[in-house]
């Protein structure tokens, strides 16, 4: 492990110098590529350097201690000094473990979210909405940007299905858990009897993938044109902006019509279908090294049943690492961090546990 910290700090002080020439400065995609590397290395460096200060420390109290001459006072303050550093040493060694875990390389991404109904009909759509409302509040407390890319609401103002856009830095690392089916138990206001329902609802989140991570040919598309359907007015009956792409390979159908502008509509169809597409390929990744590491927090799966919502006992269970919070309606008022931040850790434990087991 130190010997990698080593090309780590090297690397860091080689890049500190790279940002300061003038001819780097003036490329920008080249500056900007160093100083988000720059940024990764920061938090190693600045722990191993720490733990470097630790082990000074302890060897030097180490060797105070080993002369007897030392007057009892200053020898009791030296040897608290050694036991504190030695605890430091502990606790630096076991962060810097974390810090080289192999880092997820769309952590920093903005994401596309999809929801839509399961079993459950008007009830699963209206919890969709509910969903919406949930991961729009929490993208706000964090500073993100919301957009919606598109959207088929029910009568009820509900979504068969709706999809968005967070962005900001490190919006997938935050949102990449919530992939999978979503249930909720609660009494219907169309329920007279006062039963409880289940339904389900499922979400998807998509690391948004830029140009260079996923090409696409024009030749695999089929883009159709049509007139917009639901609310809107006259509009919708006279212009088709609406758009429908069609990855031909794949059979990938991705709709937009949320726009008047046509323009607007196919580049939002784009964005969703290239992160479809890139994701299809990274599940495809993700499914070949799942022999080496199956994720103590799910799989990721669309199909895999995560969380229950149950509205009755205002109780939010996540089923993968087992966690039950007694704070259902925070929790649908966005206050996320508590889940997510504990799915962080169980990821985390496991990816530790694995690199252990290689070594």
């Amino acid at each position: 492990m130190f010997d990698k910290l080593l090309e780590v700090e090297k690397r860091y002080e080689d890049v500190n110098e790279l940002v300061c020439r003038p001819e780097i400065i003036a490329d920008l995609d080249e500056y900007t590529k160093l100083m988000k590397e720059m940024k990764q290395l920061t938090p190693v460096v600045e722990k191993f350097r720490e733990y470097k200060a630790a082990k000074d420390t302890f060897e030097e109290s180490k060797e105070m201690l080993s002369d007897s001459s030392l007057d009892s006072d200053f020898a009791e303050m030296v040897k608290e000094e050694f036991e504190q550093s030695r605890e430091d040493m502990e606790r630096l060694s076991e962060e810097l473990k974390i810090l080289l875990l192999p880092r997820d390389p769309n952590d920093d991404k903005n994401v596309i979210i999809e929801i839509r109904g399961g079993a459950g009909g008007e009830e699963s759509a209206l919890f969709a909405g509910v969903l919406f409302r949930m991961y729009s509040m929490y993208a706000e407390a964090k500073g993100f940007k919301t957009e919606v890319l598109s959207a088929n609401e029910t009568g009820l103002g509900g979504y068969k299905e709706i999809s968005f856009s967070v962005e900001g830095d490190g919006a997938y690392s935050r949102f990449k858990f919530e992939s999978g089916v979503h249930r909720v138990q609660r009494v219907p206001e169309t329920e007279s009897q006062g039963r409880i329902h289940t339904s389900t609802t499922t979400v998807a989140v998509l690391p948004e993938a830029e140009e260079v991570d996923f090409e696409l040919n024009e030749k695999d598309l089929q883009i159709d044109t049509f007139r917009s359907s639901g609310a809107g007015g006259q509009h919708i009956n006279k212009t088709s902006s609406a758009i429908r792409i069609t990855h031909l390979p794949t059979g990938t159908v991705v709709e937009c019509q949320d726009e008047r502008s046509q323009h607007k509509n196919k580049e939002k169809a784009m964005k969703v279908l290239r992160a479809r597409l890139y994701d299809a390929e990274k599940a495809k990744h993700d499914a070949e090294i799942a022999g080496e590491r199956k994720a103590q927090v799910g799989t990721g799966d669309r199909s895999e049943r995560i969380r229950t919502y149950n509205y009755p006992q205002g109780r939010v269970s996540d089923h993968r690492i087992n966690l039950t919070l007694y704070k259902l309606e925070q929790i649908l008022n966005g206050d996320l961090d508590e889940l997510i931040d504990a799915l962080i850790t169980a990821d985390t434990a496991e990816k530790l546990k694995a690199s252990g087991e290689q070594e």
